[in-house]
C-alpha cells in the first residue's frame, strides 16, 4: 500500500521531546529532558478523595455523561476567579472555554487564525510545541530576539512591520525554554504594539505560580484594552498533567471560533477532569498546595545550579530562573559544540538526557545550546548527571583544544 499523506504531514517530524522519550527507555538514564512535575508532589490521595465524593454525589451520572464543548460549566465560574490571580478582571463564562491542556488551546488558536503562509511571531526561543503545532497548519514561524526582560521591542515591531503577522506567541513568565520573566513594562509594549497593528497575541502561562523569588507580574491579558490577546493557562504544573485540563480567556468572539475548532477535535475536555479541578478550587486552598510545590522545586533548582557551577565547564552559560521548571544554557558558537550532534553520544556513554535547544528556535538553527528540566529528577540524579554531564563537556573541549 502507497500512503499518500496530507501536505501538512508529509513532511513534519516528531516533537524533540517526544523523540527523546524513545531513548529513555532504560531505566537507568537520568534524563533533564522532559518538562515533568516531580512524581511525588502528584497529589494521589487528594484526587482519590475528591473523585469519591463526585461519584457519591447526585451529579455523578451528569459528570460521565457528554457535556458542553465551552467545559464543565461550574468549573468556567471558578476559572473567572482563579484567573484574576492574573489581573484578568470584567469577564464573564462566555470568555473561557475549558481545554484539554494547555497545548490544546496553543492548537485552537493556530487552527482559528494561522492559514497555509502566514506568519506567526515568536520569541527565539521559545516553547518546541508550538512550532511542531505551528507547522501542521503550514504556518511559518519566525523568531523574535529576546533578552533578559523579554521582547526586544524595536525587533517585534520590525518584524511585525515586515511580515504583517497574525499572532505573536509568547510564554512570558518563567519561559519554556529559558525561565526568564518579562518585565511589566515589557508586557505594556507589547499589548499598546500588537494592539496598534492588529496582531492576536497567545499568551501561554503554564509556570507563574511556581515563582521561588520576585514579585508577582500581570499577564499581558491585563493590559488588553481592544480584545486581542487570548490567554492560556492550565492545571498541570500546579495539580496533575494528567487531568489535562486548562483554560482559554479571551474575547467572546475569539473563544466562539475556538469552540467551533474543539468540537471537531475532541467533544469537550473530560468531565470527570473538570469536575476534579473545580472541587479543588472550591473546597481547597491553591496556595497552600503550590507552597509545598515551590519547597521542593527550589531545592531542586539550587542543587542543579550548584551542580553546574561545581562541574560544567566554565564556557557553560546559563540561566537562573525565579520559578518554572528549566535551565537554559549555552556555549559559545567558537567553541564548535554540537549539542544535537553530541547527545546520542552522551546517552550511550554517560546515560544523561537533555534537549537540545535547537528545536525552540524558529530557524532550528542554534545547536549551541540546550534546555535541562530540574523538577522530574531526584536530587542524588541532578548530582551525579550534572557530574556526568560536565565531565562530557569537559572532555569535548579538551579535545578540541589538542
Amino acid at each position: 500500500m502507497e500512503y499518500i499523506y496530507s501536505d501538512r504531514v508529509k513532511n513534519l517530524g516528531g516533537n524533540a521531546i517526544r523523540e527523546i522519550f524513545k531513548l529513555l527507555q532504560d531505566p537507568e538514564v537520568i534524563s533533564f529532558a522532559g518538562g515533568f512535575p516531580t512524581k511525588s508532589t502528584l497529589p494521589v490521595d487528594l484526587i482519590a478523595e475528591i473523585t469519591a465524593k463526585l461519584m457519591a454525589s447526585d451529579k455523578a451520572q451528569d459528570i460521565l455523561q457528554y457535556g458542553e464543548t465551552e467545559g464543565y460549566r461550574p468549573l468556567r465560574y471558578s476559572a473567572i476567579d482563579y484567573v484574576k490571580r492574573y489581573g484578568i478582571e470584567n469577564i464573564d463564562i462566555d470568555n473561557t472555554l475549558i481545554i484539554s491542556g494547555g497545548q490544546q488551546g496553543i492548537d485552537l488558536t493556530f487552527k482559528s487564525f494561522v492559514n497555509k503562509g502566514d506568519v506567526v511571531l515568536v520569541e527565539d526561543p521559545t516553547y518546541l510545541a508550538s512550532l511542531h503545532i505551528l507547522k501542521t497548519y503550514e504556518g511559518v514561524p519566525v523568531g523574535v530576539k529576546s533578552g533578559e526582560n523579554g521582547l526586544d521591542i524595536e525587533d517585534l515591531e520590525k518584524k511585525i512591520i515586515k511580515y504583517n503577522p497574525k499572532v505573536l506567541y509568547i510564554v512570558p513568565t518563567f519561559s519554556n525554554p529559558t525561565g526568564r520573566t518579562y518585565s511589566v513594562e515589557n508586557r505594556k509594549t507589547i499589548a499598546e504594539l500588537t494592539a496598534k497593528y492588529n496582531v492576536m497575541v497567545l499568551e501561554d502561562d503554564p509556570y507563574s505560580e511556581l515563582r521561588f523569588s520576585g514579585e508577582r507580574v500581570p499577564s499581558i491579558k491585563s493590559f488588553d484594552k481592544c480584545g486581542n490577546v487570548i490567554y492560556i493557562t492550565s492545571f498541570s504544573k500546579t495539580l496533575a498533567p494528567g487531568l489535562r485540563t486548562g483554560v482559554a480567556i479571551g474575547e467572546k468572539e475569539v473563544i466562539r471560533k475556538m469552540t467551533i475548532g474543539k468540537q471537531a477535535t475532541d467533544v469537550h475536555t473530560s468531565l470527570l477532569s473538570q469536575a476534579i479541578i473545580d472541587y479543588f478550587l472550591r473546597n481547597y486552598s491553591m496556595d497552600e498546595r503550590l507552597e509545598n510545590l515551590k519547597v521542593v522545586y527550589l531545592e531542586k533548582k539550587t542543587a542543579m545550579l550548584n551542580a553546574i557551577k561545581k562541574y560544567m565547564p566554565k564556557e557553560f552559560k546559563y540561566t537562573n530562573p525565579d520559578g518554572g521548571l528549566f535551565i537554559f544554557g549555552e556555549f559559545d558558537e567558537s567553541l564548535g559544540i554540537n549539542t544535537l550532534e553530541i547527545f546520542p553520544e552522551l546517552v550511550k556513554k554517560y546515560k544523561v538526557a537533555y534537549v537540545s535547544g535547537h528545536s525552540f528556535f524558529a530557524d532550528e538553527n542554534k545547536f549551541n545550546t540546550l534546555r535541562l528540566n530540574y523538577s522530574n529528577a531526584s536530587l542524588e540524579q541532578i548530582e551525579d548527571g550534572i557530574c556526568k554531564m560536565g565531565k562530557f563537556f569537559n572532555e569535548i573541549l579538551q579535545n578540541k583544544n589538542k
